[in-house]
């Protein structure tokens, strides 16, 4: 669909797209879906053909999935093929599009931002980058439960100031629900005093200490990258991780790439947004429906609909049109 049509047919609508990031890979994503849609496995080829690798291998065997360099470009791709079949079988174009951190790159791909080919090798570097800045078991993160953001602030700001190592908040994911990452020790210590505040703590399997402090080198390597790359203003209203605030200025969505390597991913902010904008569907177009679980806690938001399966992207289609007039 042309930028023109796209922008046409996203003028009236109730309805965001949401991309995954990191975490929701698994082996054998959009199989069922490429034994009935070509526009998959043309994608993950013409992805395949840009960065050198076979990227649809790697998502089907599972070998290397887990991987940072690998596991990033091949998520990217496999929410682009997501939004490529739902534009081909006619679903409504969304007002609105947001990524949860690597997801941001889906978003201004699927908003003609960048190309697709530009794109993986860009992620691609930055997993290569993220990985590393820190060596493999120092970094760690865990999500932490049932303590407001503020608390999880303080207790973060309290073990670095005891010397315990360099901790942050890396992920506001929703109310009651924060993700910290930093070095491993700080973040063991920060997990023991939310406990002891009555909150939960939850050690994520993850190889890169995401959105802290610690990534601040590979924000300065990653930010030359950029630089060379062909950015243009998306052509559909992106929400950035960083302020929760559409992208308007090429020179400001460059740096906001850059800063969310080692800044916060503000997703409460940017699901309150939506709902103050008047979005009432939310449609996740990326492998699994972690996104859609946490919209579906919102109190505005009428339906949270993932594409992940033959099923659900029907669901998701009917249920979209129906929403926004399009059948009866």
């Amino acid at each position: 669909m042309s930028s023109k049509r796209l922008e046409q047919a996203a003028q009236a609508t109730k309805t965001a797209f949401v991309f995954p990031g990191q975490g929701s890979q698994k082996a054998g994503m959009l199989a069922e879906l490429a034994e009935q849609f070509s526009t998959v496995t043309d994608t993950f080829a013409e992805a395949s053909e840009a960065i050198g690798f076979d990227l649809w291998q790697i998502a089907q065997s599972g070998e290397g999935l887990n991987q940072t360099e690998f596991t990033q470009p091949v998520l990217l791709t496999a929410s682009i093929a997501l939004w490529r079949v739902w534009l081909e079988l006619g679903g409504v174009a969304p007002k609105y599009l947001a990524g949860h951190s690597l997801g941001e790159y889906s978003a201004l791909v699927a908003a003609g931002a960048m190309s697709l080919g530009d794109a993986v090798k860009l992620v691609n570097l930055r997993g290569k980058l993220m990985q590393d800045a820190v060596p493999q078991g120092q970094g760690a993160m865990a999500a932490i439960l049932g303590l407001d953001d503020a608390q999880v602030i303080a207790l973060c700001a309290q073990i670095t100031a005891q010397g315990a190592g360099s901790v942050d908040a890396a992920n506001y994911n929703a109310q009651g629900q924060v993700v910290i990452a930093g070095e491993k020790a700080a973040v063991e210590a920060v997990m023991a005093l939310a406990k002891e505040n009555s909150g939960k703590a939850i050690a994520l399997p993850v190889s890169v200490p995401s959105h802290c402090g610690l990534m601040k080198p590979a924000a300065e390597k990653f930010a030359q990258a950029l630089e060379q790359t062909a950015i243009e203003l998306p052509n559909l209203s992106v929400i950035q991780n960083v302020n929760a605030e559409i992208a308007t200025d090429v020179a400001a969505l460059r740096q906001a790439l850059t800063a969310q390597l080692y800044q916060s991913v503000q997703w409460t902010k940017t699901m309150q947004y939506l709902q103050d904008q008047g979005v009432q569907y939310i449609v996740e177009c990326g492998p699994g429906n972690v996104l859609a679980n946490l919209a579906k806690r919102l109190p505005h938001i009428e339906k949270a609909l993932p594409l992940d399966s033959k099923s659900r992207l029907e669901d998701a289609l009917n249920t979209i049109l129906v929403a926004e007039g399009k059948i009866a």
